[in-house]
Parts: structure tokens; sequence; C-alpha cells
């Protein structure tokens, strides 16, 4: 399993933008080409990032990019669910009546408990502990 690509350079453009500190703008080109990533896809990317209210966008000469809110207050899960959308390992983890073997099922505990497991890690990894070599 893993996330997709597009989810991958969302984490990529956000980190990049923590890096720059609270408050400083980017143009999308600029942080496309030191990223890597397609220009026409980060621009996807980037509005669906801003709809979650991760980002601030503004056109212009003095317009671009930057975080929305603190680093510290941005968490891989909300950069990632912003994108792929809710994490779910198993369609019978969050779909109640998905699995036709879900009664007695000895393997839907442990989806349950991986996927607990990988959302709790997600959800407390923040970008500032990233930027500072904590976690991650």
């Amino acid at each position: 399993m893993q996330i997709t690509r597009q989810a991958d350079y969302a984490v990529r453009a956000v980190l990049y933008l923590a890096k720059l500190g609270t408050g400083q703008r980017a143009a999308t080109n600029h942080v496309a080409e030191e990223q890597k990533i397609p220009p026409s896809f980060l621009a996807k990317i980037i509005s669906q990032l801003s709809i979650a209210g991760l980002l601030h966008t503004s056109r212009g000469a003095r317009g671009g990019v930057a975080l929305a809110r603190e680093p510290k207050d941005i968490t891989l899960l909300e950069v990632i669910e912003a994108i792929d959308g809710p994490i779910q390992l198993n369609e019978c983890v969050g779909d109640e009546g998905a699995c036709k073997f879900e009664d007695g099922c000895p393997l839907k505990p442990v989806w349950c408990d991986a996927q607990d497991e990988l959302v709790r890690r997600l959800k407390g990894t923040n970008f500032a502990e990233i930027l500072n070599g904590n976690k991650a």
C-alpha cells in the first residue's frame, strides 16, 4: 500500500512552504521547479489544499502560495486526506456491511488496528516536527 503520487507531491509542497517560514509566499512555478512537480499537477494540488484550508493563494505580481496555518498546526494526515480522502486500508474497516465475511472475520480487527495506528501516527506528526527532524 502506498499514498498516491498526488498526495506525495502535496506533502512535499507543504513541507517546502513550511521551510520558508510563516507568512512567506512562493510562486507556484518556483515550488513546482524546486520540488520537481509538474506545474499543471501542482495547480490542482494547491487548489485542493486551499479548499481544505491548508494553503492561502493569491494572484498578481505579489501573489503566490503560503501556508494558512503554522507548520505545527498542520498534520501529515490533513494533507494526505485533503488529496486522497479518508484513509481506509480495506473496505471492511469503514463501511459496515461492505464485506460478505464481516461476521466473525478474523482479519477485520487486524485491518482496524493497523488503520488506527497509521491514522494516529499521521495525525500526531506535524510539519514543524518534520522540519526539526523529530518525526517521520
